[in-house]
């Protein structure tokens, strides 16, 4: 009789998840993320990317020089469901100040990626940057997927500290994964699982409540902190 050799748990009561539907739309107290159309958000976005080429440089297209060129790219991927592109919208500014999407949706392996994120100066570093991710977390575990991934070129260091403040594992680093815009790119990657979850969302209620914030704005908690002992992995590169 061959002896038994190990295997991963069985996954009691799988039901796969739906991918996000066409009218997908989120939204919280600071952000509202709705299906990114070319004719709504073109030329908004492009007047809040105008002037700020850097932001683009791990991008895989892009920059844009006139609204007309954005919104012939934006026409074109408006109607996919892989990557399923939203605009996000500003609620206290009520400006129209970045794009994200999912992506990579695999629904039979409970996995789907965030990616494409692309916010403009007045978005970063914001309350509402922050809330975007937790509510395109928050969709994807109450969907039922198991994995969340993020990826990004290994050398964009606020990619990777944002990931690591936002929660994600670091899993590894692939070399030479990608060619994109003629340079070779290593991707690391990250990941967050569907056990860490309700951990992670008492972290960013906590965070995003009015209460950790005093009148000037300033967080009384940081979130990498409250996020740093749900993480199984720390990105070698930040410690």
């Amino acid at each position: 009789m061959s002896e038994e050799r190990p295997r991963g748990p069985v996954v009691e009561g799988w039901q796969v998840p739906p991918a996000p539907p066409a009218d997908l739309v989120l939204d919280g107290n600071c952000v509202r993320l709705e299906p990114l159309q070319a004719e709504r958000h073109a030329a908004l976005l492009h007047d809040q990317f105008d002037g700020h080429d850097w932001i683009w440089d791990y991008m895989g297209y892009g920059p844009f020089h006139s609204a007309a060129a954005y919104h012939r790219w934006m026409h074109g991927v408006e109607d996919g469901t892989d990557p399923k592109f939203f605009a996000l919208w500003d609620l206290e500014t009520k400006a129209c100040v970045g794009v994200t999407s999912y992506l990579r949706i695999t629904p039979a392996a409970g996995s789907i990626e965030v990616g494409n994120i692309h916010y403009a100066p007045a978005l970063q570093r914001t309350r509402a940057a922050t809330e975007a991710m937790a509510l395109m977390m928050q969709w994807a575990f109450d969907a039922g997927y198991r994995r969340y991934e993020w990826k990004c070129d290994a050398l964009n260091m606020p990619s990777r500290r944002a990931a690591q403040r936002l929660g994600f594992s670091y899993e590894g680093t692939f070399r030479k994964h990608l060619i994109v815009k003629g340079r070779s790119r290593d991707t690391a990657w990250f990941a967050i699982t569907d056990d860490q979850w309700p951990a992670l969302k008492e972290a960013y209620d906590v965070w995003l409540s009015p209460a950790n914030f005093d009148a000037q704005g300033r967080q009384q908690e940081r979130l990498g902190d409250l996020t740093r002992l749900v993480r199984v992995s720390g990105d070698p590169l930040q410690g």
